[in-house]
């Protein structure tokens, strides 16, 4: 049976979303700090779009900067920006810096039992660069982008 996935809006400017994955801390961790694991599952199937490339510094002061394709856009889209903290395998915060609109997040990894509650939580400038997220369909397709972690966390851990 699948996990569900969480989202909710704390305030104007807040969102969180959560997860319980079937894999220690370290290992969900590993996932979400390795190129190589992280293009495996990142980019929900609804949306179309495949990885360029994958730059990974993840360690504190270090950066990030994911470059993707779409079939319907000539130019490649890139994201990217800065760890802020590190710390594994428990906390990991980033900023989003491919606009003046990006969030912070901030994620966390809580293991019980061989089990690790995941916390996404995003902070973003204003209200209205929230509202324009969620019109994205980006925080929503969580699930679908979490359910691919899950296959591969199952790899990982089998």
């Amino acid at each position: 049976m699948k996990n569900s996935t969480t989202l909710e809006r704390k305030s104007e400017r807040e969102l969180v979303i959560t997860r319980i994955f079937n894999a220690p801390a370290r290992t969900v961790f590993d996932a979400w700090t390795k190129p190589e694991l992280l293009q495996r599952w990142w980019t929900p199937k609804s949306f179309g779009i495949t990885f360029v490339s994958c730059d990974v510094d993840a360690r504190t002061g270090g950066s990030y900067r994911f470059v993707f394709s779409h079939p319907d856009f000539e130019q490649p889209m890139a994201f990217f920006g800065r760890y802020v903290e590190v710390t594994p395998p428990s906390r990991i915060v980033w900023t989003n810096e491919e606009s003046a609109e990006g969030a912070v997040t901030t994620l966390t990894f809580q293991e019980n039992d061989g089990k690790t509650l995941l916390m996404l939580h995003e902070l973003y400038p204003s209200k209205e660069a929230l509202e324009e997220s969620l019109a994205s369909g980006s925080p929503t397709a969580a699930g679908e982008q979490y359910d691919l972690l899950d296959e591969v966390l199952a790899t990982l851990v089998s």
